[in-house]
């Protein structure tokens, strides 16, 4: 079930090709792997690792493949430095040097694939995670490009719940931002960015439509803005799932 959980955004490993990994592990050691394995078994091995929430050896697998031209291998190291940047052991230091790293890498992969839905995703989640380090005048002002980003992912992808999510995510924020962040927002934008409430919870159900119970934060953002709009009665339903999800993550136990 974890396993399953954890995979649901990637691809499932091939039990053969499973087993040629852990044969090569064990008769060449991890680090030397990579060298006589393509692409598609690189991205096979990754796929493995981060179904198995192995996050630092996946990083140490996908970075000796940072000057590759192949969008899959480059939006997943953006992903890998992201959620390396993520893990509470990693200096605040380093957590800034893998926000930039992952935010190049996303946008490598989109000058290298225009069409792959993954690398606007992944490009729109890192510009966001940039703007942390440089300030909320910075990150409104990114605000239109990474929604841009996320629309033209599910143009790609219109199954893609996550990607949804964070439409919902962006609209949530929009919504209840605070008023001298919206001062801000009309000193940068001529039509400053608006959304509501009623925005973020259709996009947060369309979400739960692609892909039912699969992310916890869905479940609780849905509760929450179900909050806002004053509907207790819906926001005790999807809270409580949310109470009740399983905790596999960090953030899930957050949640």
């Amino acid at each position: 079930q974890v396993l399953r959980k954890s995979l649901q955004r990637g691809l499932v490993l091939s039990t053969g090709s499973f087993l040629v990994f852990e044969a090569h592990k064990l008769i060449f050691g991890f680090a030397e792997v990579h060298a006589s394995f393509k692409v598609e078994e690189v991205i096979e091995q990754a796929d493995y690792l981060y179904g198995s929430g192995e996050t630092e050896k996946l990083y140490r697998l996908l970075v000796q493949h940072k000057n590759s031209d192949d969008a899959e291998l480059l939006w997943r190291l953006a992903r890998a430095s992201r959620d390396l940047a993520q893990l509470s052991s990693t200096s605040a230091e380093e957590k800034r040097r893998l926000a930039y790293e992952a935010l190049e890498c996303a946008k490598k992969a989109l000058e290298k694939n225009e069409a792959n839905f993954a690398a606007h995703k992944w490009y729109g989640i890192c510009l966001s995670d940039v703007g942390d380090f440089e300030g909320i005048k910075t990150k409104i002002g990114n605000a239109i490009v990474i929604k841009e980003h996320f629309q033209r992912a599910i143009e790609l992808n219109p199954k893609d719940a996550t990607t949804i999510h964070l439409i919902g995510i962006w609209c949530y924020s929009f919504a209840e931002m605070p008023w001298y962040q919206r001062k801000i927002a009309a000193t940068l934008f001529a039509t400053p960015p608006t959304s509501t409430f009623q925005e973020a919870l259709r996009y947060f159900h369309m979400a739960e439509e692609a892909d039912p119970n699969f992310y916890s934060k869905n479940l609780l953002f849905l509760g929450k803005t179900y909050l806002k709009l004053n509907n207790k009665k819906m926001a005790l339903l999807w809270l409580s799932k949310a109470k009740e999800y399983p905790a596999h993550t960090e953030e899930d136990k957050q949640v």
